[in-house]
């Protein structure tokens, strides 16, 4: 029974939100800027965040998807939450997120990371207040390489291993194996969109070529000796096939 009374670092929020856009929201506002705070995937002069319904769904194990989906949705229709699309790939619908800080009546955080005009909002504490958080990290671009052991693990595998399949029609599976070289491409600093760049760049010089297409594969594309090379490629003819690859050892 113990395990049920802060046995874990709790989600916060502040009760003057709740009351301002309704409990549901507010916890949502809340771990939305958590991670604006983090990111660093900065357009037209704002911090923004991406994330499927399910991957955000596994840090509110505590509702079902629906409800999330209507929180975020209500949060979007009164303005609160401002989406757009900046995917590379045309076909990637996933939305983007800020928070419209001046509807909430506080001033623009900067986009440089550690800092914000308001820093009493930093995880729901004032200034001076200390954070007890272990939020599940969402699938923005972060570029620093130190990642815990904990964070790694709880880094998306699954929905790389899932584009992979997209782009090449193949059907890889989610296996130890796999999630083995992904997440130790991810503890050495690569993230999700370097992961997807390395998929777009060989499915652009392999996929129509019979030699190489085998090798659209997560043991090639994610070994440790090959995936910086693969993420600086630079597709040859368009990936039409023929002698379109770099003539390495594969």
């Amino acid at each position: 029974m113990g395990n049920l009374l802060i046995s874990e670092p709790p989600l916060q929020v502040l009760p003057s939100l709740a009351v301002k856009v309704g409990l549901n929201e507010a916890i949502i506002l809340q771990q939305f800027h958590y991670w604006l705070q983090r990111s660093n995937n900065c357009h037209d002069g704002y911090r923004w965040i991406y994330n499927s319904f399910p991957e955000w769904n596994k840090q509110f194990p505590f509702w079902g998807l629906n409800t999330l989906k209507r929180a975020v949705t209500s949060l979007e229709k009164d303005g609160y939450l401002i989406t757009a699309n900046y995917n590379k790939a045309g076909f990637d619908k996933t939305k983007w997120y800020r928070i419209n800080y001046d509807k909430l009546g506080m001033g623009r955080p900067s986009t440089q990371n550690g800092s914000t005009s308001n820093p009493e909002w930093v995880d729901g504490m004032d200034q001076n207040g200390s954070t007890n958080t272990n939020r599940l990290p969402e699938t923005t671009t972060e570029t620093n390489k130190n990642h815990s052991p904990a964070e790694a693990e709880q880094f998306p595998w699954e929905s790389i291993i899932d584009y992979l399949n997209l782009k090449t029609g193949k059907h890889f599976r989610h296996t130890p194996t796999n999630k083995r070289a992904i997440i130790a491409r991810h503890k050495e600093g690569a993230t999700a969109e370097d992961m997807r760049l390395v998929i777009d760049n060989q499915c652009a010089l392999w996929l129509n070529d019979p030699k190489m297409n085998r090798y659209l594969q997560p043991s090639t594309l994610f070994r440790a000796s090959k995936f910086e090379g693969y993420l600086n490629q630079v597709p040859i003819n368009g990936g039409q096939g023929g002698e379109s690859y770099d003539g390495i050892d594969y």
